[in-house]
């Protein structure tokens, strides 16, 4: 049906809005340039000026240009640019970067509201104006462009329709920076040679404070990004120079801005210690899914019209029956070469979608190179390529997500082709975020493959970053300027220059005088020091990448049982550690303690009995032990052996021993609101010492505090003599908590009681004692002392200074990096907990136990406070005995007795300083200890804003160890998803192959039947079992 008969239909129009919207697609506005850069290399361009032009007059004040020797465009090529969507680019082999035909308007309405072009070839000069502005002032609704043509030598309109020439150039006139014919043939004569595309940006868009967007005066040499900082900022997110350098993984053009050479970079050449991985995948087909059905599309139609032709010819053939006349021989001549051509065509088509049917089980390959950036190693991560153009850059996979120093400052980089993954139409990113994601983790799997082929860990991370200059913790500093330090890195990385005339790379010998040399924007391959590459003639050498394979980690029989064997180990550790504490919350969980003589066997009575006693340390002043500020004491086991006490004389009023346990349940019940004891029935070697009355035999045993033998008279003026015990009872203490002294103050009436809190000391195993001294005629003071050595304590805090050291670790005869967390005293060495960095979930545990000084720990370098681990700044408070907030009681006021202002003041001054400790930051420049003994005028004076943010500083420490774990947990998720994804994967395969030999088998049985599709064979099968019904 003609054309003419859908005059009348409605249509689909394109508003100038469309423009605007359009441009929208472009977040990154360095992405909307690149667009046009793009469009110079697929002209065959070499050379390509980005400059720009003051016009104070226009909006911005200047106009940005973009000149290249591309191959031009005449008129009907320039008439396509204005059709949207419309691309000759477009093919499945194509290695051209433009697919979309959209680019060009995309890319300069985002940059600015109007553009013209120039463009010469074939003898002609066309002008294009796209204006926004136009279309704004003249209210036009539809998109509008002029385009109009002369010829290259004479100057003269190229046109049947001079009316329409005419209009055509008054709009340029009047709407573009050029106002004359001289003028606009001035822009045709800055395009060099006989064909080349010259296009202007004018009327930039610009920011809230009415800037441009973006920056040309800062740095003359280079367009930057408007008012954004070089701080915490890639450079190519900042500098186009920077972008365009990196822009392709092959540069073959030559780039220029403001009539400065950017130094374009190969990626793989400025790496140190570069390897290629080769990896293959059936994963990636959306694209060639695309492509098979396009084809099958074809094939149908071609099909349908060879049918037809060959129909057509016998039909005819039948007509004519015996009619030999010339004429007729002639018509049915030509119906039958038309269904064999048809023919011929419908077979193409078929062998056409065979092929590409054949190529979508086919597995895509793809090459992954990797190296070390020792440039800037805090510029690290995978740089992702389509068609040899940037499309992300420092996406960090694999270990790069941990954070650690782990493949830390090393570089990815792929080239992926159009068959495989499609990109957005912005090219910042891909169509199919599915099959992107199955990418990053294949190089997330390679790039950690990488790090253990390049054996940096090792041989210690910090110390390979040593050898290069980066001497400051500080991983985004930059390395030394020393000059060993830019030799050693030139050694390393040699330097690879492209010349100005054949555009080939050349490699230089290292030389000294070139470390800091600045080569001429004209580099040529004379100027090469090489005798053999010195020449444009000479073959451009192809840069050697040593190949590395990513190898399954199968670990034999024996690793496989010495890992068991660990796991097993650290689980009964946990085990035992669970089962040696009881947390007492209430008196009923005391009454459940194996308190019985019965429980304990005869063999550790003897062994109690005959084991040497540790003398015990000087008592305390009276001074210190009567200071009312220490907490009451948690609850105290009771021994389980009891032995008759001899008899005693003493001064002190009469104590019955069941009331002095009804005084330990009474404090008990009250402290165990405000914080949890741990404490264990067992043995240890504390001993208690028991205060009975003059004359009298305590016989109850389940109340009764014991002493040992050795203990002596207290030189105290309230002290009398206490006679030993002849058997000593020993309650064991927790590990990794501690004892403290502890005060008990109670009334023999009963009719008040009151309790301070005291500091608890890091000890474990420590002795014991408990004195009763008379205070006055109302009140009896229980106080358990600390008796260990000076010698262990020190031991203890030093240990304890191990923590956040950083150690490297041997695990399955390789070294990870880690640092310690914890701290554990054995009897005969010391045992390290060390966190990793990185390690491979699938063979190594997050974490090791390790005893120190063996063979599989060595020291690194001690780490920078501000790197710390949140777990070690945590931890670092339980070196320093000081008093522990956790133990300050809720203190209320008395109100049933009569009280002074002075009274209230103090007693607000105490819960301030209470809750000052409660919170009190690790690190913070006053301890505890000063803290408990500031004044009133001192808490005014004290620094609370920095005491806060050091607080928010630890909690978000904190925050940040409870994400880690969070990480951990997702990362296993996705172990196995990736696991559920391979039987998937094998699944269809199954099936895949069961179609295949089902469809052979039916053509074995019936030649004739013509299955093509999954859905064919599914319907012939259900419609066989249908008829054998």
């Amino acid at each position: 049906m003609a054309l003419a008969n859908y005059s009348s239909l409605n249509r689909a129009q394109l508003t100038f809005e469309y423009l605007h919207t359009n441009s929208t697609t472009h977040e990154f506005l360095f992405g909307a340039l690149a667009e046009l850069v793009d469009n110079a290399r697929d002209a065959d361009a070499t050379r390509i000026d980005i400059y720009t032009e003051r016009r104070e007059d226009l909006r911005g004040g200047f106009m940005l240009c973009f000149l290249d020797d591309g191959t031009g465009m005449d008129s009907n090529e320039a008439a396509s640019v204005i059709q949207f969507g419309k691309s000759a680019k477009r093919s499945p082999e194509s290695t051209q970067i433009g697919q979309y035909g959209n680019g060009l308007k995309s890319g300069s309405m985002r940059i600015g509201k109007d553009f013209i072009l120039f463009t010469k070839k074939d003898n002609t000069m066309t002008c294009l104006l796209l204006s926004r502005t136009f279309h704004e002032e003249e209210g036009i609704d539809e998109v509008i462009v002029p385009l109009p043509t002369w010829n290259a030598r004479s100057w003269e309109p190229v046109t049947d329709n001079m009316e329409k020439f005419s209009i055509e150039t008054e709009l340029i006139y009047k709407y573009s920076p050029f106002k004359s014919e001289q003028e606009v043939m001035e822009q045709f004569n800055k395009i060099r040679g006989e064909k080349g595309t010259l296009v202007i940006i004018f009327n930039l868009k610009l920011m809230d404070n009415g800037e441009p967007e973006l920056d040309v005066t800062s740095d003359p040499q280079d367009i930057q990004m408007a008012e954004t900082p070089p701080e915490g900022t890639k450079p190519e997110r900042r500098s186009f120079r920077a972008y365009a350098a990196v822009l392709y993984i092959d540069p073959r053009m030559r780039i220029f801005i403001n009539g400065h050479k950017v130094q374009t970079k190969r990626l793989s050449c400025c790496l140190y210690k570069p390897r290629m991985y080769k990896y293959t995948s059936n994963r990636f087909k959306t694209r060639a899914e695309q492509e098979v059905k396009k084809a099958e599309h074809m094939a149908r139609i071609a099909e349908e019209k060879a049918r037809e032709a060959e129909s057509k010819a016998r039909a005819l053939e039948l007509r004519l029956g015996g009619d030999l006349t010339r004429e007729s021989r002639v018509m049915l001549r030509q119906v039958q070469n038309s269904a064999i051509t048809m023919r011929r065509e419908a077979d193409v088509k078929k062998r056409i979608k065979d092929a590409k049917q054949r190529a979508l089980k086919e597995p895509k390959e793809l090459n992954f190179i990797f190296g070390v950036n020792i440039e800037q190693r805090e510029l690290d991560g995978m740089f992702i390529y389509n068609c040899s153009r940037l499309i992300k850059m420092y996406e960090k996979v694999g270990p790069q997500l941990e954070g650690g120093m782990a493949c830390g400052g090393v570089v990815g980089v792929v080239d992926v082709p159009y068959l495989v993954l499609e990109p957005t139409h912005n090219k910042q990113d891909f169509a199919d975020a599915k099959e992107y994601r199955h990418l990053l983790k294949a190089m997330g799997e390679h790039l950690a493959q990488y790090w253990k082929d390049v054996a940096i860990a090792q041989r210690g991370i910090i110390k390979f970053w040593d050898e290069f200059g980066y001497l400051s913790a500080n991983w985004n500093q930059p390395p030394s300027s020393e000059l060993r330090y830019k030799r050693r890195r030139a050694m390393e990385i040699p330097t690879t220059i492209q010349c100005d005339v054949c555009l080939k790379w050349r490699t230089l010998p290292f030389q000294l005088s070139s470390v800091e040399k600045n080569y001429p924007d004209s580099w040529v391959c004379s100027m090469n020091p090489d005798p053999e590459q010195d020449r444009c003639e000479a073959a451009e050498q192809k840069q050697k990448v040593p190949l590395g394979t990513l190898k399954k980690d199968l670990k034999s029989q024996e690793e496989k049982q010495k890992q068991l064997t660990e796991k097993i180990r650290q689980q009964q550790e946990k085990l035992e550690a669970l089962q040696k504490t009881t947390p007492i919350r209430s008196q009923a969980d005391l009454k459940k303690l194996p308190l019985e003589v019965t429980t304990r066997p005869a063999e550790e009575n003897t062994q109690s009995q005959t084991r040497p006693q540790r003398p015990r340390s000087p008592p305390l002043p009276d001074v210190i032990k009567n200071a009312p500020s220490r907490p009451p004491p948690p609850p105290v086991p009771l021994p389980k052996s009891i032995s008759q006490l001899k008899k005693s004389s003493s001064p002190w009023p009469n104590i019955s021993t069941p009331k002095l346990a009804s005084m330990l349940s009474k404090e008990e019940a009250s402290t165990s609101r405000t914080h949890q004891h741990t404490v264990t029935a067992g043995k240890s070697n504390s001993a208690l010492k028991t205060l009975a009355k003059p004359g009298t035999t305590t016989k109850p045993p389940s109340a009764v505090l014991q002493s040992p033998k050795s203990s002596r008279e207290t030189p105290s003026p309230k002290a009398a003599k206490v006679p030993a015990l002849k058997k000593s009872a020993t309650v064991k203490c927790p590990q990794a908590s501690t004892t403290r002294k502890r005060t008990l103050n109670s009334t023999e009436d009963g009719s008040e009681e009151e309790g301070e809190h005291k500091k608890e000391k890091a000890k474990r195993g420590k002795f014991v004692a408990v004195k009763e001294e008379k205070k006055d005629a109302s009140e009896v003071v229980v106080e358990l002392t600390d008796s260990a050595g000076e010698e262990d304590l020190a031991e203890l805090k030093k240990a304890q200074k191990d923590k956040g050291l950083h150690v490297e670790v041997r695990v399955n005869k390789e070294w990870f990096t880690g640092r310690v967390t914890a701290v554990e005293m054995g009897k005969h060495a010391v045992r390290w907990k060390v966190k990793f960095d990185y390690v491979p979930t699938d063979t190594t545990p997050r974490d090791r136990w390790v005893e120190k000084g063996s063979e599989d720990v060595r020291l690194m370098k001690p780490p920078s406070p501000e790197y710390q681990a949140p777990d070690t700044q945590q931890e670092g408070e339980v070196v320093v005995a000081e008093p522990s907030t956790s133990d300050c009681v809720r203190i209320e006021p008395d109100t049933t007795g009569p009280s002074s202002s002075q009274e209230t003041v103090d007693l607000l001054v105490q819960i301030l300083r209470n809750c000052l400790r409660y919170f009190l930051p690790p690190n913070f420049p006053i301890s505890k200890k000063e803290l408990s003994s500031m004044s009133s005028e001192g808490l005014l004076a004290f620094p609370l804003k920095e005491y806060f943010k050091q607080y928010e500083v630890g909690l978000q420490n904190l925050c940040n160890s409870y994400q880690t774990r969070a990480d951990a947990r997702a990362k296993a998720c996705e172990e196995n998803l990736r696991n559920s994804e391979r039987k998937l994967k094998e699944t269809e395969e199954k099936l895949q192959k069961l179609r295949t030999n089902i469809v052979a088998l039916l053509q074995k049985v019936q030649e004739d039947i013509d299955i093509n599709t999954d859905d064919e064979l599914d319907a012939y099968i259900e419609d066989l079992i249908t008829k054998g019904d």
